[in-house]
């Protein structure tokens, strides 16, 4: 059977543990993958201080005190 979704390849330990915690959780082993993504992510954004790692039209990764530290005006 062929299909058009992404697959997605785990680590064999990681797919064990992502199974047992879903079902202790009692929750499909998709939906509590798809839940810690979203934390992960969410965290990954609050931690670069809300900038898009995705955005092409990012100027610079500095902070404003990082980009002007040390330049003499």
């Amino acid at each position: 059977m062929q299909t058009d979704e992404p697959i997605l390849r785990l680590d064999p330990k990681t797919y064990e543990d992502l199974l047992a915690y879903a079902q202790m959780l009692k929750v499909p082993p998709e939906a509590l993958a798809e839940q810690a993504l979203a934390a992960f992510f969410a965290e990954m954004s609050r931690q670069m201080g809300e900038k898009n790692p995705l955005d092409d039209n990012a100027q610079t990764n500095l902070s404003f005190d990082e980009f002007w530290d040390g330049v003499d005006l």
